[in-house]
């Protein structure tokens, strides 16, 4: 089991995160393989792909294709459109909703153009994943490209209206081809509750490449970041979605007791937020405007003696951030929004968890990496998240296709 893959990312054009991370392993696992970004790809990951002997294709393949990914652009207009017209709260439910409803056949359309590419271009391949899939019109992309699939599902957000039901009901044979890859069991039991019918199985979405931080690399952080030697310093990466819980942060520092250094990086940020940290009296704020290069997120995990994740109570979905901290040897403080990863992570000298949107508790945690740095993780860590090596992901979509398509064929 050692032939291409086709991977397709539609998030290539996007710099930071860990979607090209894990599209760059996957391909230097299996050399060959086909590597398709509908919009684009950021530079940083077009030389770690080709030093991988990946072949790119970053424009649609046979007038099918064409057709599929401009139509795909025409729709995402539309939605960019409608997201201006009907952002007041003052128009119905269904009208703000319309915007979001049109992206997911914008991204259904752009994935199919990308199956129908990998159709023309690679036939014979061991695996036909789709890196970071749309979470509505499975069957319809499937049915659309022609082409059997595997389907990593990252979360279950936006959900299926009337309209776009109708159009996944009338394509419900497509799901026959399609399978869906769930990075934690709280997604895939969303998945399954809105898509009973479809298919789907838990496997994390994120690699270990086993590039631990050096010291040399954390002395570098502490030296870019002008943090002394013996003072605390805690990173907060990532941009501030709905779904993180940066009013927690914001109480939790007013209620420090002692200095902290906080380096953060994303996009998007709050700069009234910044503002006020940075008047704070016991907050050290630097801050590193995104999205970074990989290389500067590398330096950012360096300077901090543990990275900070919030997130909302009841978000289950995979936490990039909480795989990058245990891949890189990074210590945790980290929110006890998902059980199953609470569970996981209960004992472990290098996580600190604390009570979902309680600033106390955050607070008191940040007081105990200023008085003592918990432990680094050791390469155990990622195991104990699911993480695997490339080379056994890889193995795992080409066994999983395999049974794909067997079951297929009996239909």
């Amino acid at each position: 089991m050692t032939g291409p893959l086709v991977l397709i990312e539609p998030y290539a054009d996007r710099l930071g995160g860990h979607h090209q991370r894990t599209l760059v392993a996957l391909a230097q696992a299996r050399p060959y393989s086909l590597v398709i970004a509908p919009h684009g790809i950021v530079r940083e990951a077009v030389a770690a792909l080709r030093e991988a002997g990946a072949r790119l294709v970053t424009a649609p393949a046979g007038h099918q294709a064409a057709v599929l990914l401009a139509a795909s652009r025409l729709a995402a207009r539309l939605s960019r459109a409608g997201l201006r017209v009907f952002r007041s709260r003052r128009w119905p439910r269904f009208l703000r909703r319309l915007p979001h409803q049109i992206t997911l056949i914008a991204r259904c359309l752009a994935e199919a153009s990308a199956l129908r590419t990998a159709r023309r271009l690679e036939p014979g391949a061991e695996a036909v994943v789709i890196l970071s899939a749309s979470e509505a019109l499975h069957g319809a992309t499937a049915l659309l490209g022609g082409l059997p699939h595997l389907r990593f599902v990252h979360e279950q957000v936006t959900t299926e209206d009337a309209t776009v039901r109708f159009l996944g009901r009338l394509a419900r044979r497509g799901e026959r081809q399609a399978l869906a890859v769930c990075p934690t069991q709280a997604v895939g039991d969303q998945f399954t509750a809105a898509f009973p019918d479809l298919p789907a199985v838990v496997r994390a979405f994120a690699i270990d490449d086993g590039r631990r931080l050096t010291d040399a690399e954390r002395d570098g952080g502490r030296t870019a970041f002008d943090i002394p030697t013996g003072e605390a310093a805690v990173c907060l990466v990532g941009g501030w979605w709905p779904y993180k819980d940066v009013g927690v942060i914001d109480a939790a520092l007013t209620l420090l007791r002692d200095p902290l250094h906080l380096v953060v990086t994303g996009i998007p940020l709050d700069g009234a937020v910044l503002a006020r940290w940075r008047d704070l009296p016991n907050v050290r704020l630097h801050t590193v405007p995104g999205p970074v290069s990989e290389s500067v997120l590398r330096l950012v995990y360096a300077a901090a003696d543990a990275a900070l994740v919030t997130r909302r109570p009841g978000v289950g979905k995979e936490s990039g951030l909480v795989m990058d901290a245990a891949r890189l040897g990074v210590p945790l403080v980290v929110s006890d929004h998902d059980p199953g990863l609470t569970a996981r992570l209960s004992g472990r000298p290098w996580a600190l968890t604390f009570t979902a949107s309680a600033p106390d508790a955050l607070a008191e945690a940040l007081h105990s990496v200023i008085r003592q740095p918990p432990e680094r993780p050791g390469p155990e860590a990622t195991h104990l998240l699911g993480m695997w090596s490339a080379a056994g992901q890889a193995d795992f979509l080409t066994r999983t296709f395999a049974s794909l398509r067997t079951k297929e064929s009996r239909c």
